[in-house]
């Protein structure tokens, strides 16, 4: 590790434990960034539409609620701090605690069979029609010594084996400590011109190439999302330029793309826009309402952060949010990973729980990497 690593390690480890609230994140091609709030509380917000005209670094959950609010931290200071102010500074008031999220994530014994069990409640309204596509994902526990790990360093470490991803590590007391590479973009742009993508489906590297041919199912998956998309642009009035699919990379994994470039007439109704964007079939499914519903009912766990939205936010300037996947939340004694899939009428149980084993990898990859160095 540099000097330079090795400093940016001991600031950012110092801010989690002392408890405030900063986001550090790396958008692909770009050097990472900091935004930290120096004094009060993070923004509580428990509307999308509230995040109108809004700027800071947003952590938005799957299902706005008490519990898992809407996190805007407001940029006070975009440089990280001398070590050595904040070993004496930025201390949060004592009645400000952690976020205690792990009381709320109960862990099957069997998480297999568990899923299993999932699976055919899931699959089962889409073999009637019911829905078109479901998306069911799950958490895994992993215990740490979280003495002996350094949130710090697992940014790092990403930012070099995932160059393709958008890397962030954020904590507020509201939230917990949370780290994420995740592909997929759900609105950026600056000066009226906007961009997201459809991301769907999921094939491993071949001998660590983009793969060629895809399956029906992926591509029905990936059509699902983009055709949201489309129907939510168009009912706000947008035409929007629209790319072919195309398989990326995302780590050691590929999904299909399509991007979408519109024009936004009104900076300052992002958060109206996130509104209707959000949660888009890549993490829910179609039709939106009547599916969200169910996965909470059915899901047998609360998803919290995972596969909600996350990023900067500037209507006057650029905005870079992106869906909040391969990530995992950071607590004193484990660490919780999240990950899912899109279920079809045709899926099969066992390629979808390795789906969420290869999905997952991406995070315990880093938990190793950083345990054994």
């Amino acid at each position: 590790m540099t000097p330079d690593e090795l400093r940016i390690c001991n600031v950012v480890d110092t801010l989690i434990r002392k408890n405030r609230s900063f986001a550090l994140w790396r958008i692909p091609g770009e050097s990472p960034r900091f935004a930290m709030q120096t004094s009060g509380s993070a923004r509580i917000l428990y509307h999308i539409e509230e995040l109108d005209e809004q700027s800071g670094f947003v952590i938005a959950p799957f299902h706005v609620s008490k519990q898992h609010p809407i996190v805007l931290i407001r940029p006070d200071i975009q440089k990280l701090p001398p070590y050595e102010e904040t070993k004496v500074s930025y201390s949060m008031p004592a009645e400000q605690e952690f976020h205690h999220s792990e009381t709320l994530v109960s862990f099957p014994e069997n998480p297999k069979e568990d899923y299993s069990r999932r699976f055919n409640a899931f699959i089962e309204p889409l073999r009637r029609k019911q829905f078109e596509k479901l998306v069911l994902s799950r958490c895994q526990t992993i215990p740490a010594d979280r003495a002996n790990f350094s949130p710090a360093a697992a940014f790092l470490k990403a930012t070099g084996r995932y160059k393709y991803s958008y890397v962030y590590l954020c904590h507020t007391p509201a939230t917990g400590t949370w780290l994420g590479c995740t592909p997929e973009i759900i609105l950026s742009g600056e000066k009226g011109k906007w961009h997201t993508v459809a991301l769907a489906g999921t094939q491993p590297l071949q001998n660590g190439e983009l793969p060629i041919e895809w399956d029906d199912k992926n591509r029905e998956e990936q059509e699902y999302v983009a055709f949201y998309i489309r129907k939510q642009l168009q009912a706000l009035g947008i035409k929007p330029t629209e790319t072919p699919p195309i398989p990326v990379r995302a780590g050691e994994l590929s999904h299909l793309r399509s991007d979408f470039s519109f024009p936004l007439p009104d900076n300052k109704k992002l958060g109206e826009l996130l509104k209707r964007l959000h949660p888009t079939p890549a993490v829910c499914g179609l039709p939106k309402e009547e599916t969200y519903r169910f996965i909470r009912e059915n899901e047998g766990y609360d998803r919290s952060y995972y596969s909600g939205f996350i990023g900067w936010l500037a209507p006057e300037g650029k905005s870079d949010l992106y869906v909040n996947l391969r990530c995992m939340n950071i607590l004193p004694g484990s660490f919780v990973l999240y990950a899912g899939g899109g279920i079809l009428a045709s899926s099969e149980i066992e390629s979808e729980w390795l789906e969420t084993e290869a999905k997952m990898q991406t995070m315990k990859r880093l938990i190793n990497s950083i345990d054994k160095s």
